[in-house]
């Protein structure tokens, strides 16, 4: 797979969300469901930025933030005691999108996780993205478990 030698990932700052957000926006599947920027968005990245167990990420290119992705370090008893890394919202803009910078993001994150010490890496992915599991299996993940969730709101 190709590597852009200008894309650098970098952890979010405050500055980003706005970025963050229209990233997350722009998703046939989830984008209604973000919201304008308001205080909840600070409060959650600020949350965030304070837990050593959770980074928001940004990938740039030429210095303009294309992607974003949230990594969470998930210590367990399972699997010996090992560290797990979670990682959930997975964007690149949309016009950038099929010419490898998501594989170039994720890869970055699997290392990422090695140097942290985890185990394993592990996501979850609408069952509606086809294209996203097509992706996914293409760098190596395995679709092993079949995931639920419950909205409490």
């Amino acid at each position: 797979m190709p590597v852009n030698p200008y894309l650098t990932f970098r952890v979010a700052t405050l500055e980003d969300v706005p970025t963050i957000l229209a990233l997350l926006a722009d998703d046939s599947t989830s984008g209604s469901q973000h919201g304008e920027y308001g205080e909840a968005h600070r409060a959650a990245f600020e949350a965030i930025d304070a837990d050593p167990g959770n980074e928001l990420i940004v990938a740039e290119l030429d210095g303009e933030v294309v992607g974003t992705m949230q990594l969470t370090y998930i210590p367990g008893i399972s699997r010996g005691g090992a560290l797990r890394m979670q990682i959930e919202a997975v964007r690149i803009a949309s016009g950038l999108r099929g010419g490898g910078l998501g594989g170039q993001m994720l890869r970055w994150a699997v290392e990422r996780g090695r140097t942290r010490g985890c185990a394993l890496v592990q996501l979850t992915t609408n069952k509606a993205r086809k294209d996203a599991h097509r992706f996914y299996d293409s760098l190596g993940f395995v679709a092993s478990h079949e995931g639920y969730k419950l909205a409490l709101s």
